[in-house]
């Protein structure tokens, strides 16, 4: 992240940013899991933003990492994704279980329950919220997480991988919404 704001962890979040953390990104890490947030203000508005992230059953639209995506039922809370990542990380698939699904927040959650990776009891919330950047409408997006620290790897080496898969996806998410925003094209908040 870069600048002001896009802070990791809880050192140099503004007061506003401190208070969505606290509203929206309730995460009780235990013994032996770490947790963190990472923000990411996008140049493009909310309703544009959320509807790319809203969209559970299509992460592929913005996440760099996903070659597929198949939804097991509808888009509600308990749904579940069948995940397929992309070469070149430590893992092939996933299984991911959508929590919280809050269209008129701009808040979703999910939890990995399965898959070939070592991201065991992973949980995230990312939240969006409008902001004026540049004098336009904006979004300021948060996300975290918390995750069980595989044997063998230390807390901060476990925050660091899981912080620069979700930098890689936050910066995706903008440079997609953003190129939306300047076509004026939002694909509807609406399920097909």
């Amino acid at each position: 992240m870069n600048g002001k704001g896009d802070g990791i962890g809880n050192g140099g979040l503004s007061d506003v940013e401190s208070e969505y953390i606290r509203r929206y990104h309730r995460h009780e890490p235990g013994e032996n899991q770490c947790s963190s947030e990472l923000v990411k203000r996008i140049k493009a508005p909310v309703h544009l933003v959320w509807s790319l992230v809203r969209r559970f059953d299509q992460p592929q639209k913005y996440k760099p990492f996903v070659s597929r995506c198949v939804l097991k039922g509808n888009l509600e809370i308990g749904s579940l994704r069948e995940v397929d990542v992309k070469s070149g990380l430590p893992a092939t698939t996933s299984t991911e279980r959508l929590e919280l699904l809050d269209d008129d927040e701009h808040v979703l959650s999910m939890k990995i329950i399965g898959g070939d990776h070592r991201l065991r009891n992973y949980s995230s919330i990312i939240s969006l919220h409008p902001e004026i950047i540049d004098g336009r409408p904006g979004t300021l997006v948060i996300e975290s997480f918390v995750v069980d620290v595989p044997e063998g790897n230390t807390n901060d080496e476990t925050c660091y991988f899981v912080q620069a898969l979700i930098k890689c996806n936050l910066k995706s998410l903008a440079d997609v919404s953003e190129r939306l925003a300047v076509q004026d094209r939002t694909e509807p908040i609406d399920r097909i």
